[in-house]
């Protein structure tokens, strides 16, 4: 592949990364405001300062490439929300809802999470050394983000089951949510 076409490609997917941030921060915001558990709602607060500082290092790289970060709406990203948020939209359990949401923010995170590791290496291959760096910087947080609300929705699965009356079965998932989580 000629490092041309490699420039092209890593710029295009810069591009998208940045619609889908900034599209992320917004869907985050109203994330926020539905959340029940305000340890949910304090981790969303945090995301939304985590995805400004990820929309901030990607306009660092484009300032580096002499590009311009907009032309690219990333319509992928748009239709993982939308489809989300009509899938939560519906009145719900409080912890079913907060369960709910932590899928929509994990779903964006794995999304983002591809994302950084193919412009990662394209970085790396164009001999883009600074932007490779604030890139894995990126994609390591990403990857912190999807365990802590893994995490913090194992605990709200835990505290919800544990307010019911379990059957067996239910009570096999307890103890292995309860093993996982302490894990």
């Amino acid at each position: 592949m000629k490092q041309n076409l490699l420039r092209k490609i890593y710029i295009d997917e810069l591009k998208v990364l940045y619609s889908a941030e900034n599209q992320f921060a917004r869907t985050l915001a109203r994330l926020s405001k539905e959340a029940t558990s305000p340890d949910l709602r304090a981790g969303f607060e945090a995301l939304i300062r985590q995805t400004r500082e990820h929309v901030a290092r990607l306009a660092r790289i484009f300032e580096a490439l002499a590009e311009r970060p907009e032309g690219k709406h990333f319509k992928g990203m748009a239709g993982l929300i939308r489809e989300d948020t009509e899938m939560i939209a519906d009145d719900r359990e409080p912890q079913e809802l907060d369960v709910r949401l932590i899928a929509v923010a994990r779903r964006a995170e794995h999304y983002e999470m591809a994302g950084y590791g193919c412009v990662h290496t394209y970085a790396r291959l164009l001999g883009e050394n600074e932007a490779a760096l604030l890139l894995e910087q990126t994609l390591n947080e990403e990857k912190d983000t999807d365990a802590k609300l893994t995490e913090l929705a194992e605990t709200i699965i835990i505290e919800a089951m544990e307010l019911e009356d379990p059957t067996p079965a239910e009570k096999g998932l307890r103890k292995y949510l309860k093993k996982s989580a302490s894990a």
